[in-house]
């Protein structure tokens, strides 16, 4: 009698293989919920997001030119780098600093109706090729 009950006993202490299963699935089912709502939320969040600027792309431009004239040049960003930066507008303004054609770019992008800068860059480029500036007492500026 005593191996009966001692069966008996064994019996309620483990799950069955249907309880098993049932909890397994309802796991599964809240794990893929919370996946979908927070790959929901990310997805909204990358369209709320402005993609990031710098003027490095507009300084890279005049880095590779042989010949810089001095002015003050502006542009949009889309025409440098696609359709996701069409609302960023970017202005380059060039200048001799030194007689030996030694040039100074500052590039400044800003988001379109902004007064703040998003970005601002500054470089010297040394372009001998380049036609005489200001300080060499030439009048050949592009406004």
């Amino acid at each position: 009698m005593k191996t009966a009950s001692n069966n008996s006993a064994r019996r309620h202490r483990a799950f069955s293989l249907l309880e098993v299963m049932i909890a397994i699935a309802m796991f599964f089912v809240a794990a893929f919920a919370i996946l979908s709502l927070v790959s929901s939320a990310l997805a909204n969040a990358r369209r709320l997001q402005r993609p990031l600027v710098d003027a490095g792309p507009v300084l890279a431009t005049y880095a590779n030119t042989n010949i810089l004239i001095e002015g003050t040049y502006s542009g949009n960003m889309s025409d440098i780098l696609g359709n996701a930066y069409r609302d960023y507008n970017w202005t380059a303004d060039i200048e001799e600093v030194a007689t030996n054609k030694l040039f100074s770019v500052q590039c400044v992008v800003l988001y379109r109706g902004a007064r703040e800068p998003v970005s601002d860059l500054t470089t010297l480029l040394y372009r001998p090729q380049s036609p005489a500036g200001s300080m060499e007492g030439a009048n050949f500026i592009h406004k």
